[in-house]
């Protein structure tokens, strides 16, 4: 088990102030044996960030949890209902819904599923809500990011979009969102939920082709009515390393700001497209996915940075603890400190990985010019960033004081995991030297 502080505040380190989202009871579910989506990543990527003491540097909070009503902004009230019925004991009684929302086998019936999909989706819309309210300039939920689920449909791992959820809640005070995702597999459902419309583009760099899931976003997919042109696919194929992926994402991106002029960023960072995933085949080190996230925030508007996949864990843990330090501007060292999982992270414990050697990489300079031209080419088809009257403002989805959490922390069971900084409770306990 791992244990997060209700909410401390750290002193902000430069110009941007981050607020981040962890609740230990996430790194406790469990898929299933053999599956390799492992919450258990949550933990040792906290454990990082506590070790690392990037948590003088920001605000941490537990996240809310969602409401069926906040879930049902995006999703529909069956499926809701549905997914908090649903368990393990009483599966059989589903038979003929498991099949009508997709859950089964890569989306399995697990212990706590219900309470797992609140957990990590109050963390997104929190981070929106925090944003909206210019509390902070970047809002962090490394749980958050699933980008696979569905209106009525599990898919992928993924059960609740809080890409979605969180998106939606942006565009309360934001005319344009823009949704940007480095996880190695297209975010289908984002871009699906999205497909219609002009106040969100979604950009996904994905690996394409061969079979490889979900088996969407084609460079030709763009959207469709007033959404045409507003969704931009980038394909791309095996062994791409950061130098070359570097040099498809940065010209993109400057042209995606630039034509589209967003108020707000959603990031998704999964990380199976770094070298050595276990289901990834791209060859990108911890440096140069992070590299993407320092682009992007060069642009210095409100940011909400999400997680995603990621199945080499050790690996997640050592890219979503690097970017929380890129989103602070702070440095790291590359030798890992002393953590609760020390021995996931042998033989080196070094934070920053080697790319593979052996990878070939076969995105030729051809393909990836010819990707590029289609994708530029689609960008400058706009007519320019879509004006939005803002008449009715709906209110925001809760208060500050909704999200604070007053348990008594002698009232917690004792943790074996538990780094120091989890005692601070309360401002006044916060060293004021951090």
């Amino acid at each position: 088990r791992c244990r997060a502080p209700s909410s401390f505040r750290g002193g902000m380190s430069g110009k941007r102030k981050v607020c981040y989202f962890h609740d230990d009871q996430l790194g406790t579910f469990h898929y299933g044996p053999g599956h390799p989506m492992k919450p258990h990543r949550l933990c040792m990527t906290h454990n990082l960030v506590l070790n690392y003491d990037l948590y003088r540097k920001m605000d941490v909070y537990n996240p809310h949890i969602a409401t069926d009503e906040e879930m049902q902004r995006f999703h529909s009230d069956d499926y809701i209902d549905f997914l908090r019925r649903v368990t393990p004991d009483n599966i059989n009684e589903f038979a003929k819904q498991l099949q009508k929302y997709s859950v089964g086998d890569d989306c399995p019936v697990f212990d706590g599923l219900y309470d797992y999909v609140r957990i990590h989706t109050g963390g997104s819309i929190d981070g929106a809500v925090k944003l909206n309210n210019k509390d902070v300039d970047v809002a962090i939920n490394w749980s958050g990011g699933l980008h696979h689920a569905k209106k009525s449909e599990a898919s992928g791992f993924c059960y609740v979009n809080d890409i979605v959820l969180a998106i939606l809640e942006l565009l309360k005070f934001h005319p344009r969102v823009l949704y940007i995702d480095i996880d190695i597999h297209h975010g289908d459902g984002v871009e699906e939920a999205f497909y219609l419309t002009d106040r969100v583009m979604t950009v996904s760099f994905h690996k394409y082709g061969d079979f490889f899931f979900p088996g969407t976003g084609d460079v030709k997919d763009i959207g469709a009515r007033r959404g045409k042109h507003y969704a931009v696919n980038v394909p791309l194929k095996d062994g791409i390393t950061d130098k070359v992926y570097k040099s498809i994402f940065e010209p993109v991106m400057e042209q995606v700001f630039e034509s589209f002029k967003p108020s707000a960023v959603v990031l998704q960072c999964g990380s199976d497209s770094l070298t050595g995933d276990r289901l990834g085949c791209f060859n990108l080190t911890v440096r140069g996915h992070g590299d993407c996230v320092r682009y992007v925030l060069k642009y210095g508007l409100p940011t909400l940075i999400l997680g995603g996949g990621g199945y080499t864990v050790r690996n997640v843990a050592r890219c979503w603890a690097y970017e929380t330090s890129v989103a602070l501007d702070q440095e790291l060292a590359d030798d890992l400190p002393p953590n609760d999982y020390f021995e996931y992270f042998q033989p080196d414990w070094k934070l920053h990985l080697q790319p593979n050697a052996s990878m070939e990489n076969l995105n030729t300079r051809p393909y990836l010019e010819g990707i590029k031209a289609q994708v530029l080419e689609n960008l400058r088809a706009l007519q320019g960033a879509p004006s939005v009257q803002m008449a009715y403002m709906p209110p925001s989805l809760h208060t500050d004081d909704e999200n604070e959490d007053d348990a008594d922390p002698d009232q917690r069971p004792v943790d074996q995991h538990r780094h120091e900084a989890e005692a601070f409770e309360h401002d006044q306990d916060q060293d004021p030297q951090g």
